[in-house]
């Protein structure tokens, strides 16, 4: 059995059970203004992205201030170059694999910029966006992993998912993550279809 699971308006609970088949994450829902309304059109992709603020440094509030216009821009240098962004994401793995989610899945997270999958472009539109918190530098941690998971199978048994991408699937040339050292084979064997 799947520790988290998706409601009808789009938010990830934990499932209350005892034959969890492993430890349900940490969870908390942080609202980000950074979102408007999905239009008429089905959820079929995830997205999956890496990110740290500051760059190459885990643990900190930087991702949550940004994704909540709340990044001081005098906190960092590279916080001066990035603090009018107006982006977001549904989700945000930790390293230790707590999960914070800042949008509905129901919603059009900020997530993926210029993108096309296929022949279809603004993947915005029909597509979860979950950042997995690190860089295309480090590897991912196996907390993470773990949630990842479990996030993917509770959004595969809610939403017709036919396609879990990288960022730099869709926009290739712009993205690199979630990188080099983002094990697919791993996720893609634990993945249940």
């Amino acid at each position: 059995m799947n520790a988290l699971n998706i409601n009808q308006d789009g938010w990830i609970r934990l499932e209350n059970s005892s034959n969890l088949h492993h430890p349900a994450p940490k969870i908390a829902h942080i609202i980000s203004p950074n979102v408007d309304a999905r239009p008429n059109c089905v959820v079929d992709m995830i997205v999956i992205h890496n990110i740290s603020l500051p760059p190459y440094e885990y643990g900190g509030n930087g991702v949550v201030e940004l994704f909540t216009n709340q990044l001081n821009p005098n906190a960092h240098p590279y916080y001066a170059e990035i603090h009018t962004l107006r982006v977001s994401s549904h989700f945000f793995i930790r390293r230790d694999g707590s999960l914070i989610q800042f949008a509905s899945c129901l919603a059009r997270a900020w997530h993926a910029g210029a993108s096309k999958w296929q022949d279809r472009e603004r993947c915005n539109d029909f597509s979860v966006g979950i950042e997995l918190e690190g860089s295309d530098i480090d590897c991912f941690e196996a907390a993470q992993y773990t949630t990842l998971i479990q996030l993917i199978n509770a959004l595969i048994l809610h939403y017709p998912i036919q396609h879990i991408v990288g960022h730099d699937d869709i926009a290739p040339g712009r993205k690199t993550d979630p990188g080099p050292f983002f094990n697919w084979e791993s996720v893609k064997t634990l993945i249940k279809t």
